[in-house]
């Protein structure tokens, strides 16, 4: 029962930050076109949460709750096996509690990409509004902006998952509308309208 409780907590923690986790490691393995594929969980996140805080609740419960003493003159002195120790236990409470945190800390693993554009014109600069839908968290703002960077001629990427957009200031002489479509598209989202300015 103990052991159950356990790989309950660690699997909903687990699951309740795969969206978050997803664009991450879509950016170590090179493929971030599935960056996309776990949004769908985000509107059960709080429920997974709550989900993983009260099984784990429940285990160190199960774990501290004093044992019922046996009338007998038998020696107990066994030591339980490391997997049903208060060791494991916080080991995999320490674990539930960073996979949960995730989202507040992704944008560690994205590397830096802004660079320094010289402008020759300023009438050469556009700004372009464009409305993305399947953002989830801060984790896929930074996936957008990281693979939004990668081109030549953008002078600033501020995304949001709140508000569901990215605004682009770019050098309409290096890269263009187009191409900055394709960058974001690459991520898995979906542009659904463009706002230009």
């Amino acid at each position: 029962m103990k052991n159950k409780l356990v790989i309950t907590s660690l699997l909903t923690a687990i699951t309740a930050s795969l969206c978050c986790i997803t664009p991450v490691l879509a950016l170590i393995a090179g493929t971030s076109g599935v960056a996309s594929t776990f949004s769908w969980i985000e509107p059960f996140r709080p429920y997974l949460i709550g989900l993983t805080i009260l099984v784990l609740v429940f285990a160190w419960y199960q774990k501290l709750k004093p044992e019922n003493e046996i009338d007998c003159e038998c020696e107990t002195d066994e030591k339980p096996k490391f997997i049903q120790s208060k060791t494991f236990l916080g080991i995999i409470t320490v674990f539930a509690i960073i996979m949960l945190a995730f989202p507040y800390y992704s944008s560690i693993f994205y590397p830096n990409t802004e660079k320094q554009v010289i402008v020759v014109d300023k009438s050469n600069i556009k700004i372009t509004e464009y409305k993305i839908d399947g953002m989830t968290c801060a984790s896929c703002e930074e996936h957008v902006n990281h693979e939004v960077n990668k081109l030549n001629g953008i002078i600033n990427s501020n995304t949001s998952y709140k508000k569901g957009n990215a605004i682009i200031e770019f050098d309409k002489t290096k890269t263009n509308k187009r191409e900055i479509e394709k960058a974001i598209i690459s991520t898995g989202y979906k542009i659904t309208d463009k706002i230009e300015n």
